[in-house]
């Protein structure tokens, strides 16, 4: 099984946004029992509630459910379990680094560089602005869990390539 982890920075907004959008690209494809998706965040301001009512909204509008999702904090024990870790932002790979086993480092690794058709260095946080914000962040992250799939389908893996 490939365990992948989306991580930003309170796991409210863009992580489960990309948990679930991969969860339901897993689903498509018949594959729930090869590749486990899950979502956390790097601080632990939101832990235990849902992801944000925006981020709902859109990710009901295109036919995902995140309502089940809580948030969670990222622990050292992640780092052992995840075969990817994926940050949303540049910061949350620092923070990640930062925090992780040296021997894990090869798992650690930006989202974006998954991104299929956008040219986007990251995925922006969406939190402070307006509903158009959270559109823009699920079309990029629909691009990048498409080719994060593709990535692990033609691989066979994830990290350490």
């Amino acid at each position: 099984m490939i365990k992948v982890l989306f991580v930003c920075l309170g796991n409210i907004c863009r992580s489960p946004t990309a948990e679930g959008v991969f969860r339901e690209l897993v689903r498509r494809q018949g594959l729930e029992g090869d590749i486990l998706a899950d979502s956390a965040g790097t601080s632990g301001w939101h832990v235990g509630a849902p992801p944000d009512s925006r981020s709902q909204a859109e990710a009901r509008r295109r036919g995902v459910d995140l309502s089940g999702l809580r948030s969670r904090k990222v622990t050292e024990e992640d780092f052992g379990r995840f075969d990817l870790i994926l940050g949303m932002d540049r910061d949350n790979v620092e923070d990640l680094l930062d925090i992780c086993p040296p021997d894990r480092k090869d798992r650690v690794r930006l989202f974006t560089e998954f991104a299929r058709t956008h040219r986007a260095g990251c995925v922006p946080d969406p939190y402070y602005g307006g509903p158009d914000g959270f559109a823009k962040v699920f079309d990029l992250v629909e691009d990048c869990a498409g080719g994060l799939l593709e990535h692990l389908l033609l691989r066979g893996g994830g990290h350490g390539e």
